[in-house]
């Protein structure tokens, strides 16, 4: 039986996770990776998690255990509502839906908006996550290099006949970049998007993870009546729990809830239960200040180590928090060439083209400092730049 002749054709449109494929090599022993987007374990409140788990069954029982409303738990979409208040979006708990992290935010995003053909326009590079969902609904997806390029880009399409359905973007320090919109980016993105009349999906997953510098304000802000925020839990709590949300207009949230239904049913619902204590008793903010700083170290740790080791004519950027730094080989580079001249130095990252809709930025990658180690952190750079050493004379540099 040939498996192909029954599959859908948006089935056969959907590409494998280069990260995912590349965790069963880079996982090996000896092997220092760079590759995953993964919190540090020493983040997770393990001994706040067990005190919370036995009095949410003291208190809430069997319904704890129950499947539970696709919208979420009250109590959590209430406490996720008080922290965006704070940042000056005009909710309540109603404008908020649970999801499965937002992973799962980002496919019912594209099932919800998306038809075959559709187009997408996203920046260069962006959320391989995001590409991949897009890509599993036959999205077009349309790249941005630089955000003064905007409105270039969606004039051209709508003159073309394939207005965009809308923008997506992640603010603040962006995966994979690292970098952050200035309020003046943010701005004209609105601008782009009421001018031509767009949605704004805003993925923000790392805002609150900021080193040093002054938060900018979320998007949401600036255009509430057209722009969907996903956040998740995922890099400030625990990921194992598998929590995001949506945060969007009552009735774009109403469609998200349908779409939902037909795809989990609920989010985990003790997991929810959880995670709504843990925000009401306080401990995310103490949790989150001592992930600050030590994420902060790390990335001062691997800026320092690439000062030190990676040889003249590679860049990287230096992000004022998140996960990720991208590195930049000189023009006519291939990073795919180096990753594997990496391996052989036991070190891994996440090839940058895979973050390109456009398939360029052969020269690019991505590495992560929140993970490994500060030890780690400098051997595994300097592993990296002797590899790219390597690469340099290969090709007569």
């Amino acid at each position: 039986m040939d498996i192909n002749e029954f599959l859908s054709d948006n089935a056969r449109n959907m590409k494998p996770s280069p990260i995912r494929a590349l965790l069963n090599v880079v996982n090996q022993p000896g092997i220092i990776s760079f590759a995953g987007g993964f919190p540090n374990p020493l983040s997770f409140p393990v001994e706040e998690i067990k005190q919370i788990m036995n009095e949410v069954l003291d208190e809430e029982g069997v319904k704890a255990l129950q499947y539970g409303g696709t919208d979420g738990n009250a109590k959590l979409r209430e406490e996720i509502s008080k922290r965006y208040i704070k940042q000056g979006l005009d909710i309540d708990k109603d404008n908020i839906i649970i999801t499965t992290a937002s992973q799962q935010a980002i496919d019912l995003t594209a099932r919800i908006f998306v038809n075959p053909g559709d187009t997408v326009v996203c920046g260069l590079p962006s959320y391989l996550g995001a590409l991949q969902a897009f890509n599993s609904y036959r999205a077009n997806i349309v790249g941005a290099e630089k955000d003064e390029e905007l409105e270039a880009v969606v004039r051209a399409m709508c003159m073309s006949g394939k207005k965009p359905k809308f923008i997506y973007a992640i603010p603040d320090f962006q995966n994979p970049s690292g970098l952050t919109m200035t309020v003046e980016q943010r701005q004209y993105m609105v601008k782009i998007a009421r001018k031509y009349d767009l949605l704004i999906v805003e993925d923000s997953p790392y805002r609150e993870i900021r080193f040093e510098g002054e938060h900018q304000p979320l998007i949401a802000t600036m255009a509430p009546e057209r722009t969907i925020v996903l956040g998740t839990f995922s890099k400030t709590f625990v990921p194992g729990f598998r929590l995001g949300w949506v945060i969007a207009p009552k009735e774009i949230v109403y469609r998200y809830n349908l779409a939902k239904q037909s795809a989990d049913l609920c989010s985990p619902v003790f997991d929810q239960y959880v995670a709504a204590k843990y925000l009401e008793k306080g401990y995310f903010e103490k949790n989150l200040e001592k992930t600050i700083e030590m994420y902060r170290g790390k990335r001062d740790v691997m800026l320092a180590s690439l000062e030190k080791y990676m040889p003249e004519g590679v860049t990287w950027t230096k992000p004022d928090g998140g996960l990720f730094l991208f590195i930049t080989l000189p023009e006519g580079y291939d990073a795919t060439e180096l990753f594997h001249m990496a391996l052989e130095q036991n070190v891994a990252f996440v090839i940058g083209e895979a973050f390109f809709c456009d398939g360029t930025g052969k020269n690019t990658l991505r590495v992560n400092f929140s993970f490994m180690d500060d030890a780690g952190i400098e051997e595994g750079i300097k592993r990296l730049a002797a590899a790219v050493r390597t690469l340099f004379e290969k090709n007569g540099k």
